[in-house]
């Protein structure tokens, strides 16, 4: 794909949303950064429904740490895996309050060391609540990189290498959350909906005929 085609997807994909965002409920890093967390292997629905009634008892590392494992599992038990998100939680709410004053730490090297915290996680954190060029590449990205032929990688880290290096800078800060979306409701794994895609004709899609 060459650098005209991906300067009119964006283009696209910002006239359709200018001002995109996560679709995870926060109202600070430290809110984002647990809701980030909790949010593997689940969706962001069902983070919500839990995030919505946990952050109004408990949204600082204090208040968490507070509540204690047991305490923070009755509010996230309805989330896949919340066992052990739950103790990763407490952990880095721990870790947060000793080591950086209960404040979210805007370097990538503390958030990769904070337990349940990769670099997909990390990459949301620093981009979305500290406004950092950063690509996290989940599931969605990686199928939709490699689909439309915009960065085609064979896994996640060549993906991201190659999004932050094609991605023209312009559109380089929201890229991330453009991308996700598209993935999430128009190029969708199994009946991707080309018929109705706003980049269909600049997709190198080879089986996009299936689907219009």
């Amino acid at each position: 794909m060459n650098k005209q085609k991906r300067i009119e997807i964006f283009t696209r994909l910002r006239e359709a949303n200018p001002n995109p965002t996560t679709e995870l409920n926060y109202s600070s890093p430290f809110e984002l950064l647990i809701a980030v967390i909790l949010s593997a292997q689940a969706t962001d629905v069902g983070v919500n429904k839990a995030t919505d009634k946990l952050f109004p008892v408990a949204n600082t590392p204090e208040a968490i740490l507070a509540l204690g494992v047991d305490g923070l599992k009755e509010y996230i038990k309805t989330i896949g895996l919340f066992n052990s998100k739950a103790e990763n939680v407490i952990k880095t709410c721990r870790i947060l309050i000793e080591k950086h004053g209960g404040q979210v730490p805007e370097r990538r090297e503390d958030l990769e060391a904070l337990p349940g915290v990769g670099r997909k996680t990390a990459n949301v954190v620093l981009n979305t609540a500290f406004g950092h060029m950063a690509m996290a590449v989940d599931t969605h990205i990686y199928r939709v990189s490699n689909r439309t032929g915009i960065a085609p990688g064979k896994n996640v880290l060549e993906v991201e290498n190659r999004l932050m290096r094609l991605v023209p800078k312009e559109f380089l800060l929201d890229a991330h959350h453009w991308l996700i979306l598209h993935g999430r409701y128009t190029c969708t794994a199994r009946k991707p909906k080309c018929g109705a895609c706003i980049i269909e004709d600049l997709c190198e899609f080879r089986q996009k005929r299936d689907y219009l």
